[in-house]
């Protein structure tokens, strides 16, 4: 690979490193009822499938870290008590399940960019959000059982896990990136034509 092409590929990562700072930012922001607006897994995927499962890494760990900084300082008020319960366990959780998305989106997406790239992305958009939420909630009954268990309220600890963090939130996540990640691919795709 020359210099001029691996330049030009550290600037894209920077350029969907910034994108998702600002959509994390955002989404803290932007909501709908009770649940925050995410788009912040799109340019995890569209990397993912267009330059692989490390890179996609590296901008899902750029999510982690965003995520990180929101729950150290209260701007993610669910992330702030996991935050101060155990720093290290929040980060590592926060960063780990933000790159293993990308990561694994990449692993399975990447290879078949070049049969179909909309397939791809489709399947990206699917493994990314399971991913996510998936390792988060592993990580709450392994690690943060006891938050876990308050949160829940007296209600059952499973039973509020599928329908208070995963439920609605990672339904609309899921159906924002089935559509708008293709929609996002396309548009990309035109620009960079011209």
């Amino acid at each position: 690979m020359s210099t001029k092409r691996k330049t030009v590929d550290v600037a894209i990562l920077g350029m969907f490193a910034a994108i998702t700072v600002v959509l994390q930012l955002l989404s803290y922001a932007v909501k709908i009822g009770t649940f925050n607006l995410s788009l912040v897994l799109i340019p995890i995927v569209l990397v993912s499938v267009l330059y692989g499962p490390k890179q996609g890494a590296i901008i899902g760990a750029v999510f982690g870290v965003i995520v990180t900084i929101a729950s150290a300082t209260g701007l993610d008020l669910g992330g702030n008590v996991l935050f101060l319960s155990s720093p290290v366990l929040t980060t590592l959780v926060c960063i780990g399940k933000g790159a293993f998305a990308g990561f694994f989106a990449g692993l399975v997406a990447h290879p078949i960019k070049s049969k179909n790239v909309y397939l791809a992305v489709i399947l990206a958009a699917i493994i990314a959000p399971i991913t996510n939420t998936g390792l988060f909630v592993l990580s709450m009954f392994a690690f943060f059982r006891d938050t876990l268990t308050v949160w829940a309220d007296g209600a059952d600890v499973v039973y509020y896990a599928i329908v208070g963090l995963i439920g609605i939130n990672f339904v609309i996540e899921l159906f924002i990136n089935l559509v708008l990640s293709p929609v996002v691919l396309r548009v990309t795709k035109a620009f960079s034509k011209k």
